[in-house]
């Protein structure tokens, strides 16, 4: 019998499971005052929904062996667009829904072959709105949830934002062929790949200045305006910057636009953004989401219904910004029931039971002790607060 955790698994201790719990609770507490309704996707699911369309790629699916294709959800947007586009159809628009829930991903190992990441969301998704003012909403919200965390100053986020239109404009005067080079260029930061493409020299200076062309949301859009001129998407993102700058600036939030940046998921067509906090060692991103019309169009929706946002926070990772090793004990006020030999455990148990009954943790050593100070090591050993001794 194999005593380790998967590849990729994780064995989570009662503390962590306590705090990722806390954690799901105050999300879902904002998510509940904006108005948003709990809903609970399967984590199985047939192939074709887990892959959005193609959106998703298949190697990031965790496949089942089964009778029809199916596999495990690497995300939760997909099934929920997919719900909120057949069973929940007939609801009124916007509709608002939240889940938590763990997903799964597929990922190469160190040492070769495949290992399985399983990691605990919990995000929302508005559907039936196509103008900005989606968007405006749940990045509001997101701000509202992250107030919740209180990440507190040593993490100070950052919330990254792009679009695909500005993409768009950046590589509408090439080929097919070549957009898709340069995006992928783009994407990944590669200047060197740039500076080695054969393009004009205007052309390859005009891609180098984009690959800079990241920071403060307004300073950014003028630029761009400059550059591309007047276009839709330059307006919207002045309107919701308007919005966000005066509650990320109280909340010590730094908001950065930039156009380059492109979800790891192809599910997005409009809107993206991620928020990074600062870890021990390297940056961590703890939330996604954007604008997915394309994906609810392929659910089914038509018209000014084939529209959703939605952004999902990682839970382990802001576990492990906010935990700190060295307190990494049981806080909850506690008791423990011990009794002496004479005692019938029956006694102990009736006692554990008012404990109960005052709403306090209680539990009870199940054999009898020697004397009251081998329980009271006992109970600071497993971090009890409070020892109720019986002694006959």
């Amino acid at each position: 019998m194999a005593l380790q955790p998967a590849a990729g698994a994780r064995d989570l201790n009662p503390r962590q499971v306590e705090n990722n719990r806390r954690l799901s609770e105050r999300l879902a507490t904002v998510y509940r005052l904006w108005g948003y309704d709990e809903v609970s996707p399967p984590r199985v699911e047939r192939l074709d929904t887990l892959m959005a369309g193609g959106a998703i790629d298949s190697g990031d699916v965790v496949r089942l062996v089964a009778d029809e294709p199916l596999g495990l959800r690497p995300e939760m947007t997909a099934s929920i667009a997919r719900a909120a586009c057949t069973r929940l159809a007939s609801r009124p628009r916007p509709l608002r829904l939240w889940a938590s829930g763990t997903v799964f991903q597929s990922r190469s190992a160190d040492e070769g072959g495949l290992s399985i990441e399983e990691n605990l969301h919990s995000g929302v998704e508005l559907f039936g709105v196509k103008g900005i003012e989606a968007e405006m909403e749940l990045l509001s919200l997101l701000l509202a949830a992250v107030e919740t965390l209180r990440l507190g100053d040593g993490q100070p986020p950052k919330l990254l934002i792009g679009h695909t239109a500005l993409m768009n404009l950046a590589l509408q005067s090439f080929d097919q062929q070549t957009q898709n080079t340069i995006r992928s260029a783009l994407t990944r930061f590669d200047r060197l790949a740039i500076e080695q493409m054969e393009l004009a020299d205007m052309e390859r200076d005009g891609l180098l200045q984009l690959l800079d062309s990241r920071g403060e949301p307004e300073h950014e859009v003028r630029r761009l305006e400059e550059r591309f001129g007047p276009h839709p998407v330059f307006s919207d993102l002045k309107r919701l910057n308007d919005l966000l700058a005066p509650s990320a600036s109280e909340q010590g939030v730094l908001l950065q636009l930039d156009p380059t940046f492109q979800p790891v998921f192809e599910l997005y067509t409009g809107l993206v953004f991620q928020l990074v906090c600062q870890g021990k060692s390297a940056p961590v991103v703890i939330a996604r989401g954007g604008r997915y019309d394309d994906l609810v169009g392929r659910c089914g929706a038509k018209g000014s219904a084939a529209a959703g946002v939605g952004f999902s926070l990682a839970i382990d990772p802001i576990r492990e910004l906010l935990t700190d090793p060295a307190e990494d004990v049981d806080r909850h006020p506690a008791v423990m029931v011990a009794f002496a030999k004479g005692t019938a455990l029956e006694v102990a148990l009736q006692r554990q039971r008012t404990w109960h009954a005052r709403g306090m943790r209680a539990m009870v050593e199940l054999s009898p002790l020697e004397s009251k100070t081998e329980a009271e090591k006992m109970a600071e050993a497993r971090g009890v607060f409070q020892l109720d001794w019986i002694n006959p």
